[in-house]
């Protein structure tokens, strides 16, 4: 229950303030995605609430082959302790009336904690999102992703997790 309110309060602070705003200079280049859901909703014993942010540095994107893409890192942790971190890219796509499609690829290091053994620190996530841009500076989104360990370990199974996001740019 403490873990659900510390959600609810980090969204409501964020969607309520500007983060990090010194002065009123816009650029964003800079956006943190505030996320709170379930993490392997599809394990009925292992399911648990999670909590993470993710940075992209937009100043950084690159065209390539595929596509306009940026750096991201993150993190989240569930209410079990288990904890990942990545670092990968993403796409963000203009879909026209304000919304954003938004895939990524991300490797990262995750710790079970009391949470799900998923058989191998090194895991891959695969993400997809979708937003609404509410201002320039704030969007909201749902996202869903899975987490493997694309069979590295002597098991390999699998974490799939659903999200609701606040976006901020700054």
């Amino acid at each position: 229950m403490l873990f659900k309110k510390l959600s609810l309060f980090l969204v409501i602070l964020f969607s309520a303030t500007k983060l990090f705003a010194a002065e009123e200079i816009k650029n964003n280049e800079d956006q943190l995605n505030f996320f709170t859901g379930n993490f392997d909703f599809s394990d009925e014993k292992q399911s648990a609430y999670l909590v993470g942010f993710q940075h992209q540095d937009e100043s950084l994107n690159r065209d390539t082959f595929l596509g306009n893409v940026s750096p991201i890192t993150g993190g989240f942790v569930t209410e079990n302790s288990a904890a990942y971190v990545y670092t990968g890219i993403e796409w963000n796509i203009d879909m026209g009336q304000k919304i954003i499609f938004t895939p990524s690829f991300a490797p990262g290091l995750y710790h079970e904690g009391d949470g799900k053994d998923l058989g191998h620190v090194l895991e891959f996530k695969s993400e997809a999102q979708l937003s609404y841009k509410a201002s320039d500076d704030a969007s909201f989104g749902v996202s869903y992703n899975h987490v493997s360990n694309a069979s590295l370990g002597d098991k390999n199974p699998g974490a799939n997790s659903y999200m609701l996001n606040f976006i901020k740019n700054f």
